[in-house]
């Protein structure tokens, strides 16, 4: 763990985020957050704070901060903490896939526009932010009534978000495919986990080309480019019950993308991640309730019609499959390189598989007006 030094720059009008020379372990995160703790809670007694590392994510390590009330302090059993910080590590060797100084651009946007958590500071390997109360969705609340409106009125929202820079940006996908297959190995270091991956998957020359010509007929669907989170799985979501509010959370891939990805990609997680059941996929009458609901808030009122919602469906389902391309391809680079123990060959061949399974059906959608 190295010396921390540090400098601070403009939060949106918010606090100063402060810049932490600081290298944590991931295999010493409370150590790590102790040390950030200091420079960015330095009235927090030592003694008072409880840490609680989360398991949402197979990427990262995160871990929460819990100022405890002080000793006499007249309080029940269990004290509701006085202030909480999140510290997330990042995992090895992520730097190769995601814009780490892009991320924390998005977060302060967000932040101005009340969609994400406040960030605190940022060091070599990670950043600290502000705590979100609530739960994150599960394979059985995300199609919850009283859930599922908010998360569409709130990628709606955020949809409409106008971030600084091109008035015309282009889309990430291409590009983020393209770096994603640059990455994977030829050859795995591990042989077993090799062995596993060719048996599943073409050469990387070939995924090209078949993303090549998939990219050629998603385009045809003239799906809009907007500001996307792009990483919507259930984790990534937080629901405040008491508040009825859900917030976003973890923008490391966020950036002009389609519409119709961000919302196909969030529909392939309804499958969730430990045990992955792709039965699980949003039923179309269920997709059509959503996404009517996402296009009364992304129109702002707008009446919403029939054909409106059918085109959004199949562009919807046409770039999930996209998404599964994209993760599965994710998960060979990081079979190579994560010290994270899952089994990410698997995780790809699941996606890999389910998008071959799904591939014709989806292409085979029109809308009603075609």
């Amino acid at each position: 763990m190295s010396r921390i030094t540090g400098e601070s720059s403009a939060n949106g009008g918010g606090p100063p985020v402060q810049k932490l020379s600081l290298v944590v372990s991931e295999q010493a995160v409370v150590e790590g957050a102790t040390e950030i703790l200091k420079v960015i809670r330095p009235d927090w007694c030592r003694d008072n704070v409880r840490f609680k590392l989360f398991t949402d994510g197979i990427t990262n390590k995160l871990v929460g901060c819990f100022k405890q009330p002080s000793e006499g302090t007249d309080t029940a059993e269990t004290p509701e903490p006085e202030d909480v910080v999140l510290i997330r590590v990042y995992g090895n060797k992520t730097d190769l896939l995601i814009d780490r100084r892009k991320e924390t651009e998005n977060i302060q946007l967000l932040h101005r526009h009340g969609y994400a958590p406040a960030l605190y500071a940022t060091f070599a390997n990670g950043l600290a932010y502000q705590y979100v109360p609530g739960v994150t969705l599960t394979p059985d609340t995300c199609q919850n009534d009283a859930v599922w409106p908010l998360v569409a009125r709130r990628m709606a929202q955020m949809h409409r978000v106008q971030p600084d820079g091109p008035t015309n940006p282009k889309p990430d996908l291409p590009a983020k495919l393209d770096q994603f297959l640059r990455l994977v190995p030829d050859r795995f270091t591990d042989p077993h986990k090799d062995e596993r991956v060719w048996k599943v998957f073409p050469s990387v020359a070939q995924l090209r080309n078949e993303f090549e010509e998939l990219y050629g007929r998603l385009l045809a669907t003239d799906s809009p480019v907007v500001f996307c989170h792009n990483d919507l799985l259930l984790g990534n979501v937080i629901y405040d019950e008491r508040n009825a509010r859900v917030t976003f959370i973890d923008y490391e891939y966020a950036g002009p993308n389609h519409q119709a990805f961000d919302i196909g990609n969030h529909f392939t997680e309804f499958a969730g991640i430990d045990e992955i059941d792709y039965g699980r996929y949003p039923t179309p009458e269920f997709q059509r309730r959503w996404l009517r609901v996402y296009l009364q808030e992304y129109g702002k009122g707008t009446p919403v019609t029939d054909v409106a919602v059918q085109r959004l469906y199949v562009q919807v389902n046409q770039y999930a499959l996209a998404s599964h391309f994209l993760w599965s391809i994710w998960a060979l680079i990081q079979a190579e390189h994560s010290t994270i123990d899952f089994d990410f060959v698997q995780f790809g061949a699941t996606r890999f598989l389910e998008y071959r399974q799904r591939k014709d059906n989806f292409l085979a959608l029109r809308c009603d007006d075609d």
